[in-house]
């Protein structure tokens, strides 16, 4: 399994206690528009990948995240 892989492997993980709607994700998953996320979802969602994966997401970062890729690429470039 490539690391990229892993690190998808792991944000779904974490994203299925906040899909309420039990919406299929996939890389291209908006938070949003496809699960309707609101702002203190969001921010709860990013406390446990930064915690999960040890990194600091800056609000900069996290405003041009819109999808699960973005996202899953954003923490690979973050863990070094």
């Amino acid at each position: 399994m490539t690391e990229r892989a892993e690190t998808q492997r792991r944000v779904m993980t974490l994203i299925e206690p906040f899909n309420k709607k039990g919406i299929p994700v996939t890389d291209a998953t908006r938070f949003a528009q496809d699960l309707e996320w609101d702002s203190l979802t969001v921010l709860d969602f990013v406390a446990n990948v930064e915690d999960e994966f040890d990194i600091v997401i800056t609000m900069n970062q996290q405003a041009e995240i819109e999808n699960v890729g973005q996202l899953v690429d954003a923490v690979d470039g973050l863990k070094g």
